[in-house]
């Protein structure tokens, strides 16, 4: 009976592998979904503001140099790191910067908007997707970036 259970081992090992990460795509489904939710609340009420859209421009990883995007919205930190389109869409405005992008521009495609910002980064700084939408709608006009 023991040599059935070792043979069936591999086997079982593979189905909790796929059941667990079954279970991983279904949460990141439903974490991007609530955070789609929180960015289309932020979209109407940052309107509702008249908080005024303009152009999101990316800045480079050292800082240095800052790239058109073409992207109209709201940045989200005064670093300018996130923003958020007029179409609703949330982008990391950090390219690889290069001579390209300093010639034509970064070409910056959307992410998923996280529930936690800044979760897992080396600086410490997390904060959930509501606060940090908050805040950038309590600054309001005063909001400036870096």
């Amino acid at each position: 009976m023991e040599h059935q259970d070792d043979a069936d081992w591999p086997a079982r090992r593979r189905e909790a592998f796929e059941a667990h990460e079954r279970a991983r795509q279904r949460a990141e489904a439903a974490e991007e979904l609530q955070a789609q939710a929180l960015v289309a609340d932020f979209l109407v009420r940052a309107r509702e503001l008249g908080l005024p859209a303009g152009p999101l421009r990316a800045r480079a990883y050292n800082g240095s140099a800052t790239f058109r995007t073409g992207l109209s919205g709201w940045y989200l930190q005064p670093s300018g790191s996130l923003g958020i389109s007029e179409d609703g869409q949330f982008y990391v405005l950090v390219p690889p910067g290069g001579l390209a992008e300093r010639l034509r521009g970064a070409r910056i495609a959307p992410s998923a908007p996280p529930l936690a910002v800044g979760r897992g980064a080396r600086d410490g700084e997390s904060m959930s997707l509501r606060e940090l939408l908050e805040r950038r709608l309590a600054a309001g006009s005063q909001f400036r970036r870096l």
